[in-house]
């Protein structure tokens, strides 16, 4: 037993004193303190830019002062001036950058207001939106003075509708539940995709670079094959885990710092909230479970192939199940009732997203993530006693090998030996 836990160590400390895991820890680190402190790197960058004067050159001689008005309450920030030369000599002096664009207003046939704007590039779309939306309100107004509506008439008639959502359903979420919910499990989503997709590959990595160098051939002497493997699976799970409680403290503690910057905008959309303790504890049930389902895999995958250079191609359809389960889990938060989506999160190579996202967006009875759960531990322990057959076999053989038809050799050698 001791070499078991010496190969798990080894396999933790030599993976995590590598460079390339160092440099993803910082780069994905960055990441996240960037997004955390993404309203103050805005400010910052924004605090020197000035915006450009617009020049308005109103043809009707009646609308300027009613749309400086009507600007102000949308957007104060952009600045306005008249211009009383022509619209050629406007131009040009956009053109020579005296202003940063210019608008043309005039009078439509129904005596409405109608606009032009000019500007040496319109990728830009803020402003010219902000202009278009007051010259919206400023149309409606004028149209509804023409008809003789009242303001209070026409208050009422773009007061918004009164539609409310309720759950007839008992401990049914509400609709704020489930736009916090859908934010953490957008989220989670990803990292367990990645993660599972990273670890995964890091197992067959590294079972195919010892095959090459041929320390296989010495480990295999002195620890059985089916040690070396759970031991690897376990190592890099520590590896895992280490990697994520770093991400997840330094996000914690930066969320912490921010709290009062992150509000709205993006942090709004995701509706990132208090979350539920239990929509946690599922992630870490869910996410473990995944992992320990692909790495398997992985490991006795990565044993049929002795060139790194296979590695890819051999893994690939696991590959694809991962994306598959994270497409339909992905799909189904907009409609975690779907029936496709049920019936697809109690398939064990999809279950550790679509369950996971099922129990963060819906009330479920607690047998349907215990039942997934189950299914899952199960397949984990048959593709464990397979895949250490398959190991045991796998890492004798060398030569090219980039088809499942290995599987059966390897299980072959197994007998022998």
């Amino acid at each position: 037993m001791n070499n078991f836990w010496i190969i798990l160590f080894h396999t933790y400390w030599s993976k995590l004193k590598t460079k390339s895991f160092i440099v993803t820890t910082l780069i994905t680190l960055i990441i996240v303190i960037g997004l955390t402190n993404m309203s103050n790197i805005i400010d910052f960058f924004n605090q020197d830019d000035e915006a450009g004067t617009i020049a308005v050159l109103d043809k009707s001689g009646e609308l300027y002062e009613s749309f400086e008005q009507q600007l102000a309450t949308a957007n104060d920030t952009i600045k306005l001036t008249k211009y009383a030369g022509s619209e050629a000599d406007a131009a040009a002096d956009v053109e020579a950058e005296k202003f940063a664009g210019l608008l043309v207003l005039s009078l439509d046939e129904a005596g409405l207001p109608s606009a032009t704007y000019k500007a040496m590039s319109i990728a830009d779309s803020t402003d010219s939106a902000d202009l278009q939306n007051a010259l919206q309100q400023m149309k409606t107004m004028m149209a509804a003075s023409q008809i003789n509506l009242s303001s209070e008439d026409l208050n009422r008639l773009y007061e918004p509708v009164t539609f409310d959502k309720i759950a007839l359903e008992e401990n049914a979420k509400t609709e704020e539940e489930l736009n916090q919910a859908r934010g953490l499990v957008y989220v989670l989503l990803f990292v367990i995709y990645f993660s599972v997709i990273m670890y995964a590959n890091m197992i067959a990595m590294e079972v195919a670079t010892e095959k090459s160098s041929r320390v296989m051939e010495i480990l295999i002497s002195s620890v059985s094959p089916i040690k070396q493997m759970f031991a690897k699976i376990l190592g890099v799970a520590l590896l895992g885990l280490t990697q994520l409680l770093v991400m997840v403290s330094v996000g914690y503690f930066a969320i912490e710092q921010n709290l009062d910057t992150m509000k709205g905008g993006f942090f709004e959309f995701f509706g990132f909230g208090e979350t539920p303790l239990a929509t946690i504890i599922y992630a870490v049930i869910f996410f473990l479970l995944g992992y320990f389902l692909y790495a398997t895999m992985a490991a006795f995958l990565g044993s049929l192939v002795s060139r790194i250079e296979d590695v890819q191609q051999m893994i690939t359809p696991m590959t694809l199940l991962v994306v598959a389960g994270f497409m339909i889990a992905i799909t189904g938060l907009s409609q975690p009732e779907a029936s496709f989506v049920t019936v697809t999160s109690y398939i064990p190579f999809f279950a550790p997203m679509l369950m996971f996202m099922r129990v963060g967006m819906l009330t479920l009875p607690v047998w349907e993530p215990l039942l997934s759960i189950a299914i899952l531990l199960l397949t984990i322990i048959l593709l464990a006693v397979f895949g250490a057959r398959v190991y045991k076999g796998g890492v004798l053989m060398y030569g090219k090998s980039n088809s499942f038809k290995d599987i059966k050799k390897a299980l072959q050698l197994t007998k022998k030996n």
